[in-house]
């Protein structure tokens, strides 16, 4: 069993370290955000998509969705216009402390909604979890498969908290201009993401 949450525990640290549209959303909502807090709706949100994926990966649906080409492309392709849609968003939006900026800070309902889109459509994420720890996860059985799973899980709650605590942080020790440099930044890596997946998968 110890072999299995070591397995978990790295493979899972070496998913969610890159710099990725989940991370970038949940590092800018915790340098934005006022208080550590605030910025849990996204933390929340973020790591229990996460759960549900690696659930559902480890309970099989990875063998389903690696063998139906068409619903790989579509999932791809869905995801890629998503990608380009957030890095609008990301590049137009003004940091917390900006004046004025309270029309755009993420209020708790937008932040899951966001949270849960960069989650649920976000091919890197899905991949990952489906196409790697789904896969590694048939190489175990009852108590090793869960303790694997486990192992997954925590790191991503880990994870997230962790980037929103040091987003906070640097949030705080930035100006408003260093912040609104991040979001454009993170947008470019968002964009960057996009064409990755589009040049990888479609050309």
């Amino acid at each position: 069993m110890l072999t299995a949450i070591i397995h978990g525990f790295v493979l899972a640290f070496g998913l969610i370290l890159p710099l990725g549209v989940q991370n970038v959303f949940i590092f800018n909502q915790g340098a934005q955000q006022k208080t550590f807090v605030k910025a849990l709706p996204a933390v929340v949100t973020a790591s229990l998509c996460d759960t549900m994926l690696i659930l559902l990966a480890v309970l099989g649906v990875s063998v389903v969705v690696l063998a139906n080409a068409v619903l790989k492309t579509v999932l791809l392709g869905a995801g890629i216009l998503f990608l380009i849609y957030m890095g609008f968003v990301i590049f137009r939006s003004k940091p917390a402390s900006q004046e004025g900026a309270a029309a755009t800070k993420y209020a708790p309902r937008k932040q899951i909604l966001f949270a849960a889109s960069v989650s649920l459509l976000n091919p890197h994420a899905i991949l990952d979890t489906i196409g790697v720890i789904g896969t590694s996860s048939i190489s175990y059985s009852g108590q090793n498969k869960w303790a694997f799973s486990a192992a997954c899980i925590v790191v991503s709650w880990l994870w997230f908290t962790g980037l929103a605590w040091v987003g906070k942080v640097t949030g705080e020790l930035k100006s408003a201009g260093t912040l609104a440099a991040i979001n454009k930044v993170s947008a470019l890596i968002i964009w960057g993401t996009a064409l990755f997946l589009f040049f990888d998968h479609f050309l």
